[in-house]
């Protein structure tokens, strides 16, 4: 008869994703694991085999986490451009401060690295870029792919907040960018629209 687990796989995924993401993705070890979760180091070599796949079931399971989050925001936000703006200031809430963001650029760096991983944050671009195509759908004149195009701001507004971070709070920083970026967008949009005067 086997023994009933005392920590279900997804528990020792979070906390393997605390680890990784608080102090890089080298210290995930099954030793360390073990210590912060309180399972032998045997018992995780037995349920995830490898490091390597140590490493990405608790990325897999981080997508999981962003999936769902972008699916709730999504469902709540109004479908228009101020909602889009309100869905990633929500989601740039969970960067953190500027330590946090740099140990989340080394966790990127490993998403990067494995196919499996990639192909799941090239879903999450396209499922981002519609839920915001979808937040200027009567917006007259907007380009096709504003959706992606917004995202891309945002990442990019992101990174730039990182070089300055002192100067004004990530939440802060990225909705003043984003609404710069909305009414850009729109005013160009209205002028094309309305044709030359």
């Amino acid at each position: 008869m086997t023994r009933p687990k005392t920590q279900s796989d997804q528990q020792v995924l979070e906390v393997a994703y605390r680890l990784m993401h608080a102090e890089g993705p080298e210290a995930l070890t099954f030793e360390r694991l073990a210590r912060a979760c309180g399972l032998s180091g045997s018992t995780l070599v037995q349920r995830f085999k490898s490091k390597a796949q140590l490493k990405q079931r608790t990325l897999l399971y981080a997508w999981d986490l962003l999936d769902r989050k972008t699916g709730e925001l999504s469902g709540s936000a109004l479908k228009t451009p101020a909602g889009a703006i309100q869905l990633l200031v929500a989601l740039s809430s969970g960067y953190g401060d500027i330590e946090s963001y740099a140990e989340g650029l080394l966790v990127l760096r490993e998403d990067l690295r494995d196919p499996v991983l990639r192909a799941r944050g090239a879903a999450w671009k396209a499922a981002l870029s519609k839920v915001l195509a979808d937040c200027f759908a009567n917006v007259p004149g907007v380009p096709e792919d504003i959706g992606l195009l917004m995202a891309a701001h945002w990442q990019g507004s992101l990174l730039w907040w990182s070089f300055d971070p002192d100067a004004m709070e990530l939440t802060a920083y990225v909705e003043h960018s984003l609404k710069r970026f909305v009414a850009a967008i729109t005013t160009t949009s209205a002028r094309t629209v309305a044709g030359p005067t």
